[in-house]
């Protein structure tokens, strides 16, 4: 049997994974509402539906089982689907069969905007929208994003950084450099 890889097998070992998580649980709540709706008239008009009528109740009972079976392939894809966020760059991978890797250098994000709608501020989800140098990436948007605001926290250190650790970097890098300059008195 197959599985499916692990998001961390892509990491370079250059890279340390700063964030991983999976979107929040209710971006299937439309796919389960629909199951169970769907399972429910199934199960219903079979039931409703004279004897004489077999061939129509076996037709309704095996796309009952065709929607349970395409609730396991959503639930199944969403399981696997995850988020990393490195100190170099961004990922989603996605797929059960075929795997497949979105990805955005960190250095190309130029803003980050996070929003939260009534239900995820109750249980817990956000969107994320990502903006990078001029053009649309495949993270641009992450929606049903859990603990949106530490998430957005993270990347907002790793893009625009501490200001005081830049300006200690910055000032270090500047004194390296005076120091070279400095002729030799002997």
């Amino acid at each position: 049997m197959f599985a499916p890889r692990d998001s961390d097998e892509y990491l370079l070992d250059t890279e340390r994974r700063v964030i991983r998580v999976r979107l929040h649980w209710a971006c299937l709540a439309w796919d389960i509402f629909e199951t169970i709706a769907l399972l429910a008239v199934a199960v219903m008009v079979s039931y409703l539906l004279p004897p004489s009528m077999w061939l129509v109740q076996n037709i309704l009972w095996y796309a009952a089982l065709f929607v349970l079976l395409r609730f396991a392939y959503v639930v199944i894809s969403w399981w696997v689907e995850r988020i990393v966020v490195t100190d170099k760059r961004m990922m989603m991978t996605t797929g059960i069969i075929t795997t497949k890797v979105l990805m955005m250098p960190i250095g190309k994000v130029t803003d980050l905007t996070y929003e939260r709608p009534l239900a995820g501020r109750i249980i817990g989800y956000g969107t994320m929208i990502v903006e990078s140098a001029g053009q649309i990436q495949a993270l641009n948007r992450l929606e049903y994003l859990p603990k949106a605001e530490q998430v957005y926290d993270a990347i907002s250190e790793l893009v625009f950084g501490d200001k005081e650790a830049q300006a200690k970097r910055f000032s270090m890098i500047q004194a390296q450099r005076k120091a070279r300059r400095k002729p030799l008195v002997g």
